[in-house]
């Protein structure tokens, strides 16, 4: 990889439109502190997108300095998504893979 080039990586997921301030606290403390605390890791953030629905659309962005670093976040399956105990208590949807892009500029 382009020594240059940081990988992005996205995850998508769903809460009841209720639940979402509480969910996004809950990531903080997990998922975000997990990609933060891992060497290599540029940067993380929570999206959320109201449906309109009674669900809200979660998605985790994180950048990465490389895919080995990502590989000390997730494990050897970089594409698996990682899930936390409580995440089955707030998810009425989830993706069980992760996307990755190179950063192009």
């Amino acid at each position: 990889m382009d020594e240059n080039r940081s990988v992005v990586r996205m995850w998508r997921g769903a809460v009841r439109t209720e639940d979402t301030a509480q969910y996004v606290a809950y990531v903080e403390r997990t998922g975000m502190e997990a990609y933060r605390a891992t060497p290599g890791n540029l940067d993380a953030w929570i999206l959320t997108r109201d449906l309109g629905d009674g669900t809200t659309e979660i998605v985790t962005v994180s950048r990465w300095d490389s895919l080995a670093s990502i590989r000390g976040f997730a494990g050897n399956d970089i594409d698996v998504a990682v899930f936390y105990p409580e995440d089955d208590r707030f998810l009425v949807a989830r993706d069980e893979t992760v996307h990755h892009w190179v950063q192009a500029s």
